[in-house]
């Protein structure tokens, strides 16, 4: 008779093929058998009747600020909020104090990551212009998803905006690289446009559509004379969008929740609350979003959890800090789409577990398949529940989404075979490790 340390019975699993009521079995860590289990022996059985079960849901696109102000997030506390949100797997991002962009740096933060985090990490390796002749050794390193390019200034130090230095860090190695586009020089430009003390709206007016289309075109243009897969990040105008339909062999697509589900009303109703880059637009860029996932053009979504301190959104604009907090909040909201009719359960899975996978060359997660990792998020497709800030765990306490109603809830959260979250309580110390990607050196 088989035996299993873990079975979740009679679940209503999302599979690549299609979604079908099974039972899942793990052993070591891994998912050793899906189908019907109920003769076999487990260590421990979750029922999982009326559920659905996914692949681990990853968010690829997070800051979870450490090093830096543990007042704001750290390791623990960010990916604390990740399991409390459905997520097993999160990727972050490279602009901490100081920024992730050598060797001593990354090893650092990887030894550091190890009994802190909940769930497991992928880490970013941000490009400046003095460690280019670098970036080809760094992007083979063990654990690291991409490197990250700031072709447009955002929050951090980390700045590559002419073309001649981004040709040659797109010269440097052979990996897809992830971009940041927006034009730094239009954005400089456009500054003087705009007084101290203006409305929050503001932020979308200089941060215009074309400061985004514009970087992503000269992008488009490096790409293809270098031949170097590109990953263009919180893609943000029906523009960019038509426009990158043209590069699908060369390039991806991420679009963010916020893109998905706030439009330029939020200015008035949060104020610095709104505040991103790039920003909240228009509802016209909303809709193109949406199109763009439901024919294929988005291969990734993202929170691009970004948080700040109160008294940083609170600033007056320009000074208003950018970034918004999300990676507690993206699976509810994205299960809300998916019960509002927006997009399939099974076309979420694949934007955030097999579009993942498939983006950044991840090893051994992204399906619910036979020695893939078995990471699981369980969700209720019924429960319906209302976003508060009491829920959320990021020290700065705060989301743009509070009271926001959501039909669809994560209710556990299991990373390689461990039970790390359930009915809103984190079980256990944490246990997280590091994500594997096929073409870094010991995966």
């Amino acid at each position: 008779m088989a035996s299993y340390d873990l079975v979740l019975r009679g679940g209503q699993c999302v599979l690549p093929w299609g979604i079908e009521e099974l039972d899942v079995g793990v052993r070591d860590g891994r998912i050793a058998a899906l189908g019907d289990l109920g003769a076999a022996a487990a260590a421990e059985v979750l029922d999982c009747r009326g559920l659905h079960v996914l692949p681990g849901l990853m968010d690829p696109h997070v800051h979870l600020r450490d090093p830096g102000d543990p007042a704001v997030e750290t390791i623990a506390t960010g990916t604390r909020a990740a399991v409390l949100g459905g997520l097993t797997a999160v990727f972050d991002m490279p602009n901490t104090t100081p920024p992730v962009d050598g060797r001593e740096r990354l090893d650092r933060k990887r030894d550091y990551v190890r009994g802190r985090a909940f769930c497991d990490i992928g880490l970013y390796v941000g490009a400046t212009r003095t460690n280019i002749n670098a970036l080809a050794e760094l992007e083979l390193q063990p654990n690291v998803c991409a490197i990250k390019v700031f072709a447009g200034s955002s929050t951090g130090d980390l700045l590559v905006a002419d073309d001649e230095s981004l040709e040659r860090v797109m010269r440097a190695g052979r990996r897809r690289i992830c971009y940041h586009s927006e034009d730094e020089y239009r954005l400089q430009a456009r500054r003087t446009l705009f007084t101290p003390g203006m409305p929050h709206r503001n932020h979308m007016a200089w941060r215009d559509v074309e400061t985004a289309f514009l970087g992503t075109r000269r992008l488009m243009a490096l790409a293809r004379k270098t031949g170097r897969p590109a990953h263009i990040l919180h893609v943000s105008t029906a523009e960019e969008l038509e426009y990158l339909k043209d590069f699908r062999d060369i390039a991806t697509v991420e679009v963010l929740i916020n893109h998905l589900s706030q439009t330029d009303e939020a200015y008035e109703r949060l104020g610095g609350y709104a505040v991103m880059n790039p920003p909240i637009r228009d509802a016209r860029h909303r809709e193109a979003a949406w199109a763009a996932v439901r024919d294929g053009t988005v291969d990734c979504i993202g929170s691009d959890h970004a948080p700040h301190s109160r008294a940083a959104k609170e600033r007056p604009w320009p000074d208003t800090a950018a970034g918004l907090t999300g990676v507690q909040t993206l699976v509810p909201l994205m299960l809300d789409h998916v019960n509002a009719g927006r997009l399939s359960l099974t076309r979420l899975v694949d934007l955030m577990c097999a579009g993942p996978a498939r983006v950044y060359g991840v090893v051994g997660k992204g399906r619910l398949a036979a020695g893939y990792d078995a990471d699981f998020t369980v969700v209720d497709l019924k429960r319906r529940r209302v976003i508060e800030e009491s829920w959320i765990v990021s020290p700065c306490g705060w989301t743009p989404f509070a009271g926001q109603e959501c039909t669809g809830w994560p209710v556990m959260t299991i990373v390689r075979g461990q039970v790390v979250m359930r009915e809103d309580e984190v079980l256990g110390p944490p246990r997280g490790g590091l994500v594997r990607f096929a073409e870094a050196r010991g995966f």
